[in-house]
């Protein structure tokens, strides 16, 4: 009986993927990944013909409906259970993605360790709480520097020791900061650690997620991020933990000299083990496409992979800044003001302030693993959607009457982290390949910038809302958080239903997985089309990998032109 219903479910998912065949042109969906050299590095430049662009906004929604679940030949709960993806990761993938996922946790707990000594720290220097932040406002202003400069070194000289040597650094600025004397000593070395921030985090998220197997993304990219978490948690502790072990106030000096020795133990971990052997195929293959093309004067000894992609990637890294200034605003939106919300608007106690923050921090982190997860079902595109739908639900009650509807923040919270659990993995899937720390890092850093005026937009439409009866400096709060979240999330919605989607693209270049299919998954690429959603009418850029010359007839569905 059991194999007739698994005959029968077979028989539905095939006819359902007759008809969405029959739904989308031919070129849509391909079965394995590009064997060209060009396509292996670099996306398509973008094409502005009328038809075009006329095809790709046509298909946006059909795309964002045509789930994988269907291409799949299985049922949802075998689709979206992680362990046959997490059972394909050897050691060495194990290991390279917890020297990516502990690197991305350190830089958190350093950033935080300023946000919970601040008032210590603002009484050995003599100043006030609100000089300290500017110290955090440095670090978000500079981190799209360290972006560029670390992302172009990891890019070309290496993920390795573009690690290690951010980590060296990492152990100046903290020791450093430890010692510092001024307040404008500490606003510098804050500064310099504002461009380190911004370099750790593509390089830890490349290290982490660009060489494993392609089921096994989804649920690490949703445990990746979490790691943010996890380090606010930790400098939570050790600073109760560091709390009087050096003069009377000062513990917080221990914290960062405690914080610089945790870089060395990565240090060592990362010197042991060789540079991704991901990287070393790239290299190769840049090195390879270099060759082939003719230079003449300026550009005879430049890396003209450059040039490709400032060609094919400008409108793709637009796109990206503008997803992730709304990504950013999601966090910055429901997360900067949710405190003096609490405190001033609803006079809730501090412990129980503080169980709403660390419950609301586990949802989170159940959020971003689970969506993770569920994106191998929906797709990434509709993932996000879904889960910005699911925190529209619980706006009002999670900003009105919130010291009672606190339960409805946390699943906000689930939500909101819920979409970024996705972010990485999708991240890397549009980029090339080329140049894939500096797009990703850059346009995520850019995003952030652009959003981090959040909590003063806020605070000064707040102001507009005075509560009637309350203190002169208590503002409804819950009002504008609730107004202002509301319309990030329709336009996250707006920005991913217009935005592309190459699910499952294959990152890895080694040689033994491109133009062989992928044995080791059990979707495969010579049988289906499922590993390879990213269909040319889910991309801004994408190849038409799957023409011949004879297929010159065919639309494309996407607004590309081959370089």
């Amino acid at each position: 009986m059991s194999e007739r219903n698994e005959t029968n479910h077979l028989s539905r998912v095939s006819t359902r993927m007759s008809t969405i065949s029959q739904r989308l042109p031919v070129s849509d969906i391909y079965t394995e990944p590009p064997k060209d050299l060009d396509h292996q590095l670099f996306n398509d430049k973008p094409d502005f013909s009328k038809k075009s662009i006329n095809r790709y906004l046509s298909t946006r929604f059909s795309t964002l409906m045509d789930f994988p679940l269907y291409h799949s030949g299985k049922k949802w709960y075998q689709v979206v259970n992680p362990i046959p993806g997490l059972k394909e990761m050897t050691g060495s993938d194990w290991n390279f993605y917890f020297m990516g996922f502990f690197a991305w946790t350190l830089d958190a707990m350093d950033f935080f360790c300023v946000s919970v000594a601040a008032p210590e720290i603002a009484s050995s220097l003599g100043v006030s709480v609100t000089d300290i932040t500017w110290g955090v406002t440095l670090v978000l202003m500079l981190r799209s520097v360290g972006a560029i400069i670390f992302g172009i070194a990891s890019d070309y000289f290496g993920r390795k020791w573009t690690y290690i040597l951010i980590l060296i650094l990492f152990i100046v600025v903290e020791i450093g900061t430890g010692f510092v004397q001024t307040f404008s000593q500490f606003l510098g070395v804050r500064a310099i650690f504002g461009i380190l921030m911004g370099s750790m985090y593509p390089v830890a998220m490349v290290t982490a997620l660009e060489g494993q197997p392609t089921r096994a993304r989804s649920i690490l990219s949703g445990l990746f991020l979490p790691g943010y978490s996890l380090g606010y948690t930790l400098a939570s502790v050790f600073y109760r933990a560091f709390a009087g072990t050096y003069k009377p106030g000062e513990g917080w000096r221990s914290l960062f000299w405690f914080s610089g020795a945790l870089s060395v133990l990565l240090i060592a971990w990362r010197v042991c083990f060789p540079e991704s052997p991901d990287y070393v195929a790239m290299k190769s293959k840049k090195r390879e496409y270099n060759s082939k093309v003719e230079k003449k004067g300026f550009f005879s000894k430049f890396d003209y992979s450059v040039i490709t992609t400032l060609k094919t990637e400008w409108l793709m890294f637009t796109y990206l800044v503008l997803l992730y200034a709304g990504f950013n605003f999601t966090t910055h939106g429901t997360q900067d003001l949710y405190v003096t919300l609490l405190t001033k608007q609803f006079n809730v106690g501090l412990n129980k302030k503080t169980v709403i923050i660390v419950v609301s921090n586990i949802a989170g982190i159940l959020g971003g693993t689970t969506m993770g997860t569920v994106s191998e079902l929906l797709g990434r595109r509709m993932t996000i959607v879904v889960c910005s739908i699911w925190c529209c639900v619980w706006l009002y009650p999670s900003f009105f009457n919130a010291h009672i509807n606190w339960w409805a923040y946390v699943l906000l919270n689930f939500g909101v982290m819920g979409g970024w659990g996705v972010g990485p993995i999708h991240l890397l899937e549009l980029v090339n390949s080329t140049h894939r720390t500096l797009l990703s890092g850059l346009a995520y850093q850019l995003g952030n910038l652009v959003s981090s005026a959040s909590a003063t937009i806020e605070a000064k439409i707040g102001e507009r809302f005075p509560i009637k009866g309350g203190a002169p400096d208590v503002y409804d709060y819950g009002k504008v958080m609730c107004i202002f979240s509301a319309a990030v999330f329709i336009y996250m919605i707006i920005c991913v239903f217009l935005g592309p989607e190459r699910f499952h693209k294959e990152l890895r270049l080694r040689d033994e997985i491109v133009g062989h299919g992928d044995e080791e998954s059990e979707l495969g690429r010579k049988a289906s089309p499922s590993e390879s959603l990213s269909s040319n009418n889910k991309e801004l850029s994408s190849p038409n990998h799957n023409e011949s010359p004879s297929d010159n007839n065919r639309d494309s569905s996407s607004i590309t032109k081959l370089v």
